[in-house]
């Protein structure tokens, strides 16, 4: 088994550096904060896989935290471009 969760932590670090790589090159704001919300994905899915890996559920709060910041931080990055959008 720890050879899926070994392959499973290299996929994700590579969507991650691609992620990394969409958020540098952009070209639009949306681009960069879309690009965010998926690291945050990627961060909570490598916090679920490793809470599946070591049998403990001790992480679910930082799970949690991570996931609900990762949402808040999103809505309230659109919001704001949306603000602008509308005053142009």
């Amino acid at each position: 088994m720890s050879t899926v969760f070994t392959i499973t932590f290299g996929l994700l670090v590579l969507a991650g550096v691609l992620t990394l790589v969409r958020l540098a090159r952009g070209p639009r704001t949306l681009d960069r904060i879309l690009a965010v919300d998926v690291l945050v994905v990627l961060i909570a899915c490598g916090v679920a896989v490793e809470m599946a890996e070591s049998g403990r559920g001790m992480n679910i709060a930082l799970l949690l935290a991570i996931t609900l910041l990762g949402f808040l931080g999103s809505i309230g990055a659109v919001r704001l471009i949306e603000d602008r959008k509308d005053h142009r």
